[in-house]
């Protein structure tokens, strides 16, 4: 099976779905002559032309509502944003209209649109450019919001997404572009909604989407030196939720740690935790944990942002603190 950067795998979701289908294109900053901002659609102008690769201004507001306009009209955008920092300054159309429009008409007007690009913190980019938007999104009803964690799943649920006939949320992150995974040659699409156990365990359940899906992986190494065997759950879609497999996990594990590159309150952590104390109260031998970021911005110093970002060492600790290991 051959292995494929991140940036590579979404390029092949959006190649495969607009060879198949001449009504979607892709727009945004930077996506055409310069063959984008990351290189995400690098060949993609050469291919399909000026038509259904389109450059725009940097005016987030504008493109976002003529992407809300083309879906409403019977086409298929995809339109990406340099970052995710940047469509607040469009969220009025995604969420006044992308989210709405199909519910305030009854269901006579269709939006299929996805909006992607990359989210969350990327190092040092300051305050303004480091914010993780999935709980955001994820509170305004008629939005669906995806994070896939690896280059399989980025395929698989952006094939999905450009399918799927709602407005979509598909994050990325800067920082794993270059992430290289296996990727299977032939078509393979993964349902919207479905998480998946990327590490079986018995003692602790762990729940990490995004970067934190990978600083999951770095702590349960070390804990399997101490004979702790972490289970590890990618929710993969953030709304809607795979709860039930949450579930299943922590009636076998009886512990769980929340890993969530969120602020604390009101968080996609802070969601999941009432949901398994809702659903799964009587298993739970220890707290809900969580680790999050602080309730700070992102600081611009590199010993600051190694402080603020989560590590493998909160992960141990969280978890030592559930299995009472200390």
């Amino acid at each position: 099976m051959p292995q494929l950067q991140f940036r590579e795998a979404i390029r092949e979701a959006m190649q495969e779905e607009m060879r198949r289908n001449d009504r979607v294109f892709l727009m945004g900053e930077e996506v055409a002559e310069y063959d984008g901002a990351y290189k995400v659609s690098q060949g993609m102008l050469a291919e399909f032309g000026p038509k259904r690769i389109i450059d725009t201004p940097i005016s987030e507001l504008g493109f976002a509502g003529i992407g809300v306009g083309a879906a409403m009209n019977g086409l298929i955008p995809i339109v990406e944003f340099m970052t995710f920092n940047f469509s607040m300054v469009g969220v009025d159309q995604i969420l006044n209209n992308a989210a709405k429009i199909r519910y305030m008409s009854g269901g006579q007007v269709q939006m299929p649109v996805i909006f992607r690009g990359p989210n969350a913190a990327a190092g040092q980019l300051g305050a303004t450019h480091s914010v993780a938007f999935e709980s955001f999104f994820s509170y305004f009803p008629g939005l669906k919001v995806i994070y896939a964690s690896e280059p399989y799943d980025a395929k698989g649920l952006l094939k999905s997404a450009i399918r799927d006939g709602n407005p979509i949320i598909f994050l990325e992150s800067e920082q794993m572009y270059g992430l290289k995974g296996e990727v299977p040659e032939e078509e393979y699409l993964i349902p919207i909604g479905e998480g998946k156990i990327k590490r079986e365990g018995s003692d602790v359940t762990l729940v990490a989407h995004g970067k934190m899906l990978h600083v999951a992986r770095q702590a349960a190494d070390q804990l399997a030196k101490d004979g702790i065997e972490c289970e590890i759950i990618d929710p993969r879609t953030i709304k809607p939720f795979d709860i039930n497999l949450v579930v299943e996990s922590v009636k076998k594990t009886n512990r769980v740690v929340l890993l969530d590159e969120s602020h604390p309150f009101g968080g996609v952590a802070a969601e999941v935790g009432f949901l398994i104390q809702r659903e799964a109260f009587d298993y739970l031998d220890a707290p809900v944990q969580r680790v999050t970021l602080p309730d700070v911005p992102a600081p611009f110093a590199r010993n600051l942002y190694d402080i603020w970002f989560p590590d493998a060492k909160q992960v141990i600790a969280a978890v030592k603190a559930v299995t009472y290991t200390h």
